[in-house]
Order: structure tokens, then C-alpha cells, then sequence
């Protein structure tokens, strides 16, 4: 197969992440002979450095024009302690979702279990939990009208939905419902907002159309608590988007770290796969940054295209560097050597030599990976 695909990195500890997930990409296009070219764009702050614009025009003909887009993070402190900064690297990727018509985020969570002691969370709590979040992406209070008074002492932010945008990601969970454990949790605060109201309404016609699927609601406030006392009970949470946004990263307590979440944005032309993880920007080029969630992105994105065995062999990868350790120090208190590039290394290696990938900490150190 012939991919083009766009490599956003972004701000922070994105260009870092990224490297290892189209060096992941490159080992399964040599093993399973595809052709994937890849074409890198400005986004964010280091966009807004060196054109103004946190998404000029060049990067959204690349997206435009590519199969799928790989995205790394954003934004930058600079701008977090500016409240008056009109321009904002966020606003890249915020345009991005609207140029492109994203208007579908689906973030799996998986409890893996050679991490179930690195989380917060007891164990019994954790144990099996695979969860997967839809989150509305393309309007809600995000995208909604922003006002400040003339006098700089009151603000609002509108949060506004239609029944379309509504119907579209329902469907789509429904059918994702159908698939797994066949229920569905729709979470909003129909007891204080309107546009959650309408949510509920919507949700309430489209379920006779999907029978086999068992439908439940929580409010936000109760969903927040009952995905730390037992996230088990969920299988596809259907949210807008704020909500989608807080529940997601909260759900990375549940897998130990929020370097092990990954996602993809869908609209009914493209598509972008992405780490929930933001820029982190302290941690930038120290070594110490976790590129998981950004290589099970690219699991994710040849999934999309169907390609399942290669993406289920980067799982794989995945999950003997966890078992054997082989992870960042966010995950790793044993071995403080192992760095971003060495956690790449280390998942290439094993896709490249699935069956005889082991470990020698010596070479590890060394930045080798080594067949024995």
C-alpha cells in the first residue's frame, strides 16, 4: 500500500514523540513492503515563531493533501501566562479539527497489565478495564461565540450544538457499541444545560435504530467519579466536548501515565492520530518523554487503512517494552538509562525481528538494540 502522510510535531516534547512514531511507521513499511512517504508541516507555537500564524496556510495543503496526518502536541508556557496573547499555538489544532472537519475523537484506555501497580488506583479497580471514549470534536464551548466586556470584567463562552452534529458521532459510537461489549454510556448535564438536553433528546430517538445496544446516561460530575471507582462498568462513552476532553485525560490515571493514551480524529475525509498528551514543554529534548501513546497513534492510523496485522505487531512491540521494562522514566523506576529514542529503537527492532528481540542493557545504554 502507498500512504502520503503528514507529520505534524508540533511544540515541546511532539518533535520527540513523533520521530519515534514514523521511525515505527518506516520498520513496518520494510517489513510488510508498503511505500510511506511522509511530509512535515508547522503547527503551534514553533508555527507561530516562524510565520505568525499557528496554522499557516502550507500546513493545511499538506493535510489536505495527504491519506492521514500525524499529529504530536501543542503549545508552549510562554503563551499559557499571557492571558492577553491574541495569538495562541492551541488555535492551530483547534482550526485544524474545523478546516478538516474532525468532528470525531476516539481515545481508547487500556489498562495493560504489566502496569496495573504504576497506577494510582487499586488494582482490583483497574484489572481489564478497555474503555473507549468518543468525544464530539468540531463545536461545542470550544468553537462556540467568545465575548469579553468593553471594560475587561465579564467573559462568555457559548457552547452550542445542533442535532446533525449530534446524530453524526452517535451513529458512530453505536455501531463502535455494536462491535465490543454492545453498550453505550452517553454522559452530559442535562439537569443545567440546554445543549446537554438536546444531546439526551437525540440520543433517546437514535437508540430503537440500534436495539442490541444497551443505553445508560450519567451526568459529568457522576461519570468523573465512577470512572475512578469502577471503570470497568464502561465499554464506549459517547460525550461533547469539553467533557470528552476532561474524562479522557482523567482516564490517564487509570493506565499509570497519560504517555500511554492515544487517539484519532475522523471526519468523513481525513483523519488525524494523535497522543492525548499535551506539549509538556519542560521536558523537552531531555530524553525523558514517553512515545508510546504517540507509536499506538500509528497503530491507529493503519487501522484505518485496514492494515491490522501491522498494526496489531506495533501492539505487540508495544507491549513486550512494557513487560520487559523497556520505558521511560515515567513508567520505569529500575532502569533510569532508557530514553524516548531507545524506547523507539527498541519497538523497531522488534518489528523487524519479531521472534528473536531480546534485551541487553549494556547495548541498550549504548543505543542498540540486540538480536539474540
Amino acid at each position: 500500500m502507498k500512504l502520503n502522510i503528514a507529520v505534524l510535531p508540533g511544540d515541546g516534547i511532539g518533535p520527540e514523540v513523533i520521530e519515534q512514531a514514523v521511525k515505527v511507521l518506516k520498520a513496518i513499511a520494510m517489513e510488510f513492503n508498503h511505500i510511506f512517504t511522509f511530509e512535515t508541516g508547522l503547527v503551534g507555537a514553533s508555527a507561530i515563531d516562524k510565520t505568525g500564524d499557528p496554522l499557516p496556510e502550507e500546513t493545511i495543503s499538506i493535510c489536505e493533501n495527504a491519506d492521514a496526518i500525524l499529529f504530536g502536541a501543542i503549545g508552549n508556557t510562554k503563551y499559557d501566562m499571557d492571558p492577553n496573547a491574541e495569538i495562541r499555538p492551541e488555535q492551530g489544532l483547534l482550526g485544524l479539527r474545523k478546516v478538516l472537519d474532525l468532528y470525531t475523537n476516539i481515545r481508547p484506555v487500556i489498562a495493560y497489565e504489566d502496569l496495573l501497580n504504576k497506577s494510582s488506583l487499586k488494582k482490583k479497580q483497574i484489572k481489564d478495564t478497555n474503555i473507549l471514549i468518543y468525544r464530539e470534536l468540531t463545536s461545542g464551548i470550544y468553537f462556540g461565540e467568545k465575548k469579553l466586556s468593553e471594560d475587561g470584567n465579564t467573559a462568555s463562552d457559548i457552547c452550542e450544538y445542533t442535532r446533525f452534529e449530534i446524530e453524526r458521532i452517535a451513529h458512530l459510537a453505536f455501531k463502535a457499541a455494536q462491535s465490543r461489549k454492545r453498550k453505550l454510556t452517553l454522559v452530559d448535564k442535562a439537569n443545567v444545560l440546554a445543549s446537554s438536553r438536546l444531546w439526551r433528546k437525540v440520543i433517546q430517538e437514535l437508540a430503537p435504530k440500534y436495539p442490541d445496544v444497551k443505553l445508560d446516561y450519567l451526568y459529568i460530575d457522576n461519570a468523573a467519579m465512577e470512572l475512578i471507582i469502577n471503570p470497568r462498568q464502561f465499554d464506549v462513552i459517547l460525550t461533547e466536548n469539553m467533557f470528552g476532553d476532561i474524562l479522557s485525560e482523567e482516564a490517564s490515571v487509570i493506565v499509570g501515565s497519560i504517555g500511554l493514551l492515544a487517539s484519532a480524529s475522523f471526519g468523513d475525509k481525513y483523519a488525524m492520530f494523535e497522543p492525548i498528551h499535551g506539549a509538556y514543554t519542560k521536558a523537552a529534548n531531555k530524553g525523558i518523554a514517553n512515545p508510546i501513546a504517540s507509536i499506538l497513534s500509528a497503530a491507529m492510523l493503519l487501522d484505518h487503512f485496514e492494515l491490522h496485522e501491522e498494526a496489531d505487531l506495533i501492539r505487540e512491540g508495544v507491549d513486550k517494552s512494557l513487560k520487559l521494562h523497556i520505558t521511560t522514566p515515567d513508567l520505569n523506576t529500575k532502569y533510569d538509562h532508557i530514553t524516548t529514542t531507545k524506547v523507539g529503537d527498541f519497538i523497531e527492532d522488534f518489528i523487524n525481528n519479531p521472534e528473536e528481540t531480546n534485551l541487553n542493557f549494556t547495548n541498550i545504554h549504548l543505543g542498540q538494540s540486540t538480536i539474540i
